[in-house]
């Protein structure tokens, strides 16, 4: 099976129609697939929902789609850092659906994992438990949670090897796991494409059994917020 493409627009050729659902990997700008999100901006594909930790900023990761009017609906926890973001949900041409960091990522692995439904305690008594069902558990009250079961995952790794078992650098994993777990397909950009069977198997983060698309490209590396110390001075 063939897993490599020359580019993102190959990678996601015949995947791509307008309503779908699309998992997204990355947290803030760490670790996001901005090759295939630049792809999905140029396909002109509408109307996408958004399963992702949030939506970048205003000019790089998903918030290129916001710019472009691309994006329905946000699966999200955090929404600071984009404009754009912000002036769309409250203006209503956005829907939000908020979900606790921790319930995203469960949510995300359960599609995964075939699993529809679970249940948390995270969210029980506040507006996230609204309309959700309520049961309990050793005397604890839970509410249900469904799993992401994704039309498409984007992720970004640092290394993959040709069959797609992938290797992520530190922090930069974050999302990208559970991301890739649950789309039915999973295409995922990388720094590097190393030969099946260099890779230390106990050192794989995603099994290339998730993996069905890779590219391998040149990635812009931001700082989403740079703090420095002021100068002293004598």
């Amino acid at each position: 099976m063939k897993k490599v493409y020359r580019n993102a627009t190959e990678a996601l050729d015949g995947l791509l129609h307008d309503g779908m659902l699309i998992a997204s990997g990355g947290f803030g700008l760490c670790g996001i697939p901005e090759l295939l999100l630049a792809a999905i901006r140029d396909a002109g594909t509408k109307n996408l929902v958004f399963a992702s930790n949030n939506a970048g900023v205003d000019d790089f990761g998903i918030g290129i789609l916001l710019q472009t009017r691309q994006v329905r609906k946000m699966i999200s926890s955090y929404v600071g850092e984009n404009a754009e973001f912000m002036r769309q949900y409250l203006s209503g041409e956005l829907e939000l659906e908020f979900n606790p960091q921790g319930t995203l990522a469960e949510r995300m692995r359960a599609g995964g994992a075939g699993i529809p439904g679970f249940y948390t305690r995270t969210g029980v008594g506040t507006i996230i438990a609204e309309g959700k069902d309520h049961r309990d558990f050793n005397g604890q009250t839970y509410i249900m949670e469904e799993g992401i079961f994704a039309d498409l995952a984007i992720i970004k790794a640092w290394k993959a090897d040709e069959t797609g078992n992938l290797i992520f650098r530190k922090t930069a994993r974050n999302f990208n796991v559970p991301a890739g777990m649950c789309g039915k397909v999973c295409v995922a950009e990388v720094e590097e494409i190393v030969p099946t069977g260099s890779l230390d198997p106990d050192a794989i983060h995603l099994p290339g059994i998730y993996v069905h698309r890779i590219i391998q490209g040149a990635h812009e590396k931001r700082i989403e917020q740079r703090t420095v110390r002021k100068r002293e001075t004598a």
